[in-house]
């Protein structure tokens, strides 16, 4: 069956208002040509910015070139979902308090993998399942998200989502930047959108502000210095020169988002899975150190946390126990742990223990 252009162009709107009543908050369409972006992710790539992330580079031309990751793909449907969750505490206030555990808030409520890739999956079958009023046929399509070598933030550019900020996160003008991003690969010839503009101009707050100056260039993030992969995709000790940098950042950081201008037109999301679970917004180190592995298991169900594992988020909190103010309770809590049977857990609370007690 030919696809007329106007079927597709029907359908192309459906698929949008389809994606809205499913909870995503915009839903932009665009073509597999990421040639730009694959000299710009290549040049990172070479220069050792990815750290130990082997996989930014191993897939070779898979994350650049779609067709290659999913054969017959023509266009890539790209989805945003706010996330900001409701009634959370202020992040300024939890890092200023030396004795709380900050968390980045996207890992506050339910790990996000889980509630896109099923908003995607629900979003494919509405139009498998409707494709004969369109008269459209042979809908191939493979959904992700954050789960494969996909260039989310390049697409989601070029679908007219946003724009690539300094920071290498994706703004919207109207939306800010407290959103997450997944991608539906097909084979259908679907209209595209114009790609956004950018409009950070001479702002570079994002670079000012970053705790580690993780932001080396503008648009260029060393993955070595940031704290969000010091704390989440680092699996060995964290290089003592950022340690104090660190506070209290014990999963991910916010601060280049916190202080982006354009965030002030954020919202808060509509999504009930990333409501704030188990007061993870205002919780305190010396808690978050004792709880036992089964405990942390137990909070730390469906949420994006659990990945990193229990002995990870002990080291984590360990340096922010290292960066608080010295008190009894600290260095009790501290040495709870020093005899640890992990080795690189061990040398993280030595450390910290050695900020609390004169050499």
């Amino acid at each position: 069956m030919s696809h007329s252009t106007k079927n597709l162009s029907d359908l192309s709107l459906a698929i949008k208002n389809w994606g809205l009543a499913l909870g995503f908050s915009q839903i932009g369409i665009t073509d597999t040509n990421l040639q730009a972006a694959e000299s710009e992710h290549q040049a990172w790539i070479e220069k050792g910015l990815h750290g130990d992330m082997d996989y930014m580079a191993k897939h070779g031309t898979k994350r650049t070139r779609p067709h290659e990751l999913v054969p017959n793909t023509q266009r890539i449907i790209s989805a945003r979902l706010d996330y900001l969750p409701p009634q959370a505490a202020d992040s300024d206030t939890i890092l200023q308090d030396g004795s709380k555990a900050f968390i980045s808030r996207y890992a506050l409520g339910r790990d996000y993998h889980k509630v896109m890739r099923n908003k995607l999956q629900k979003l494919c079958e509405k139009i498998q399942s409707e494709l004969q009023h369109y008269q459209v046929d042979g809908f191939e399509y493979r959904a992700f998200t954050d789960s494969a070598p996909v260039l989310e933030v390049a697409l989601a550019e070029k679908a007219g989502i946003g724009w690539r900020g300094k920071h290498t996160l994706l703004i919207n003008k109207n939306h800010g930047s407290w959103f997450f991003l997944g991608e539906i690969y097909t084979n259908l010839a679907l209209p595209i959108d114009e790609p956004a503009s950018n409009h950070c101009g001479s702002c570079s707050k994002c670079m000012e502000v970053c705790p580690t100056q993780a932001i080396t260039a503008p648009y260029e993030v060393d993955a070595r210095r940031c704290i969000s992969y010091l704390t989440i995709e680092l699996k060995t000790s964290i290089p003592v020169e950022f340690r104090p940098l660190i506070g209290n950042r014990v999963y991910g950081c916010d601060d280049c988002q916190l202080y982006c201008p354009w965030n002030k037109f954020a919202e808060i999301t509509k999504e009930t899975d990333f409501a704030v679970k188990h007061g993870l917004d205002d919780v305190s180190l010396i808690d978050c150190f004792n709880w036992t592995e089964e405990e942390f298991k137990t909070k730390m169900a469906g949420s994006a946390i659990y990945r990193i594992g229990y002995t990870q988020w002990l080291r984590n909190i360990a340096v922010g126990l290292g960066n608080a103010e010295t008190t009894p309770e600290v260095i009790n809590a501290l040495k709870q742990h020093q005899h640890h049977e992990n080795e690189t857990l061990q040398e993280h609370v030595r450390w910290a223990l050695s900020r609390h007690t004169p050499a």
